[in-house]
């Protein structure tokens, strides 16, 4: 069994709005095979068919506020209902108490702990990593739960030597904005295609992807649909290099944004957690809230161990 997770920040289930939910409009025939023909709407509700199971998920975890990034990732990535543990929802970087949470219960520290391989697929520019590496930047919650196991980020050497994928799946905003040269040009579906084989490589393998909050923050209706319609092509490309014996595709976020692009804030929506593969039922059961994407990985990777 292998679980890769596909983590888009900041997407919820809003209104079935074509002027102001993205989500509402786009061109997603395979993200729609994946809720039973129907859109990722508030309305679409649970829905369980041969391909999938897409569960509205709560990313408020019962605490008052807007969810935020910094909590609700580590809250993902520990199991811990860490807005509760600190008294509120925080963000968008982990503050120090989340930061010490995320230190001592990190997936992927606890995994790599119980003899499982787990590695974080995006790789990250040259300048934001010495800004790590300086202190200079603080890592993000998904980004500070993959440093805790004590493997070091990929980089644009890993995304030449098709290690990694950067957060955009493809290498376009890094050759078109960071002037960075001698990277492969591939395109979304071919994208999708190496995540399945980079996949196969752990038994744990997560990919982050962080524009669909910013667009959600200060983009246009026109910037979500691209998105949306891109992400549909590396969805394409990897089902299609997916084998039945490669484990379980779980796509998921850790609170609202783009879905309502009349407001710049977070919202107080459900998110997706999207589940492929024969065992996805099993993966789903009882699966609520932010807090159950640990444990229900450990039954899929530990069994009652």
């Amino acid at each position: 069994m292998r679980i890769l997770t596909l983590f888009l920040d900041g997407i919820g289930l809003g209104e079935d709005d074509a002027d102001a939910n993205p989500f509402a409009s786009a061109d997603t025939p395979i993200m729609h095979s994946l809720a039973n023909g129907k859109r990722w709407l508030a309305a679409t509700g649970f829905q369980r068919s041969g391909k999938a199971v897409f569960i509205p998920t709560d990313p408020r975890l019962g605490v008052p506020g807007r969810p935020q990034s910094g909590t609700g990732q580590a809250s993902l990535l520990t199991g811990l209902n860490v807005s509760q543990l600190i008294g509120r929802h925080y963000g968008p970087k982990p503050e120090a108490n989340t930061r010490a949470i995320i230190s001592e219960h990190s997936y992927f520290k606890r995994l790599t702990a119980r003899g499982k391989s787990a590695r974080l697929l995006t790789a990250y520019p040259p300048g934001l990593l010495s800004n790590f590496a300086r202190g200079k930047t603080l890592r993000s919650s998904v980004q500070q739960a993959a440093y805790e196991s004590g493997t070091p980020h990929f980089s644009v050497e890993d995304i030449i030597a098709r290690r990694a994928l950067t957060a955009e799946w493809t290498t376009r905003s890094w050759r078109s904005h960071l002037k960075i040269d001698g990277l492969p040009d591939y395109s979304p579906r071919e994208a999708g295609r190496l995540l399945a084989h980079l996949s196969r490589k752990v038994d744990f393998a997560f990919h982050s992807h962080w524009l669909t909050d910013r667009i959600g923050h200060r983009g246009t209706l026109a910037e979500g649909v691209e998105i949306l319609e891109r992400f549909d092509q590396v969805l394409a490309g990897l089902l299609e290099d997916w084998r039945a014996d490669d484990g379980l595709i779980v796509i998921t976020s850790d609170h609202g944004n783009m879905e309502d692009l009349n407001t710049r804030r977070h919202t107080l929506n459900d998110v997706p957690t999207v589940v492929i593969g024969a065992r996805a039922p099993e993966f789903a059961e009882g699966y609520r809230s932010l807090t159950d994407f640990v444990p229900a990985c450990d039954r899929m990777l530990f069994g009652n161990q």
